[in-house]
């Protein structure tokens, strides 16, 4: 029986197998990459991984074009689902027959029902529709998004929705998409984006990280900077300068034990300071959601540590 070669991934060959030479040659008329200096042929028959239609404009690449959009766990189908477009006009652009358009209209309603068939897709459909509610209020990217859809989905195959409200579980699974994405939302900031209390948001989020076993990474005061820096409006180098001084907080152990707000405020404070474009405690404190008691603390611990000279 004849041994079948096999042929490494094209994207992987880089060099000659026989003189180890990087001047290789792709000729696509007959399928095969070339050494240059040797002639050797290292791989025959190559696939084209491209369509087996050409355009010669963006007109025509639209036209041609059959992908639709691509998979996403945003959507309760996964983006796959066929929908019936509502022109009464076929692929060439003429009408449909009065007796085609009864048939067509009756199709569409079946089509639509059958979309969201059973209670779980009811479920799921109505809770990506709240996920995207919270994200859109509170200006998620669209990472976070994808994330807390795929913890809901993982909540929905455990059977863990039953008894509990989806807008609690929904409103949970964007928390932990944040806290596992390493964006800086605190509980409030949910329960207020999804109009639910700050306690039910808690109770469902406690509830997920135990049965889903979820890794939930603690917060790092260098994850607010920038929130409170952009809330601020205050220029790049005082977010720049905050997260120097948190690094060797950090390094120094300074910040163990110490809320992440409070003493991410306090750099951010010293900042500001250091730049010449200062901010009150107030104004810090409001936004960070801390006393100004806890800023003042927080930076003359700062400031005797770290020996910064500062005229206030």
């Amino acid at each position: 029986m004849k041994k079948q070669t096999s042929y490494p991934q094209t994207r992987d060959i880089q060099r000659c197998s026989e003189c180890g030479s990087t001047r290789l040659m792709r000729d696509y008329e007959n399928a095969e990459i070339v050494c240059m200096n040797c002639g050797y042929v290292i791989v025959m028959k190559l696939a084209d991984q491209g369509p087996e239609w050409r355009a010669f404009d963006n007109e025509q690449k639209e036209k041609r074009a059959r992908a639709g959009a691509p998979a996403t766990f945003t959507i309760h189908d996964k983006g796959l689902s066929t929908m019936i477009d509502w022109h009464d006009r076929d692929i060439y652009g003429k009408k449909f027959a009065p007796g085609q358009k009864a048939q067509i209209y009756r199709l569409r309603k079946w089509q639509r029902r059958i979309r969201v068939s059973d209670a779980i897709e009811r479920n799921l459909a109505f809770a990506l529709s709240e996920i995207t509610k919270i994200c859109n209020n509170i200006s998620l990217p669209k990472s976070i998004f994808e994330t807390a859809s795929v913890i809901y989905r993982k909540a929905v195959k455990e059977h863990l929705i039953r008894g509990r409200s989806i807008q609690g579980i929904s409103a949970a699974s964007v928390y932990i998409a944040c806290r596992q994405c390493g964006l800086a939302r605190t509980l409030d900031e949910i329960a207020m984006a999804s109009n639910i209390s700050k306690k039910e948001v808690g109770r469902s989020y406690r509830f997920l990280v135990k049965e889903l076993e979820c890794f939930i990474p603690p917060l790092k005061p260098t994850q607010y900077v920038s929130k409170f820096s952009n809330q601020l409006t205050m220029q790049g180098k005082v977010e720049e300068i905050a997260s120097k001084i948190l690094t060797t907080a950090s390094e120094l152990k300074l910040t163990s034990g110490r809320g992440p707000t409070g003493i991410a405020a306090a750099a951010s404070y010293i900042a500001s300071v250091l730049t010449g474009e200062r901010k009150t405690q107030r104004e810090i404190a409001e936004i960070a959601q801390v006393t100004e008691v806890t800023i003042r603390n927080r930076y003359k611990e700062l400031i005797e540590r770290l020996r910064f000279t500062m005229a206030l």
